[in-house]
């Protein structure tokens, strides 16, 4: 699945805000998966593969430690994202108490 305008307009996102692209430190982690929490928040999905690709392309990532890193907080937060218990809606069939 190719990524969309509005994921890849995140991953720029983290391009800009994470300075050190060969050293994480503990708030790019964070940020990083903040964003993509609010990728999957929004309805968007993400192939991980096509991240990992998406980095290794984007030219200022160089450093192949770091984008596996980042692969795998995608792939953390993709799963924690799918095992979270979906809110249910409940919606009122108009009779009050459920009889016929």
């Amino acid at each position: 699945m190719p990524l969309t305008n509005q994921v890849i307009i995140l991953l720029n996102e983290i391009t800009s805000n994470v300075q050190n692209k060969k050293a994480l430190n503990p708030q790019d982690e964070a940020f990083i998966k903040d964003t993509f929490s609010k990728i999957l928040n929004s309805g968007q999905r993400y192939d991980v593969d096509e991240i990992e690709s998406w980095f290794d392309n984007e030219g200022s990532w160089t450093h192949k430690p770091t984008i596996i890193r980042i692969t795998n907080m995608s792939h953390y937060v993709q799963s924690r994202f799918e095992q979270a218990p979906k809110k249910l809606k409940m919606i009122s069939d108009g009779d009050s108490c459920g009889c016929d």
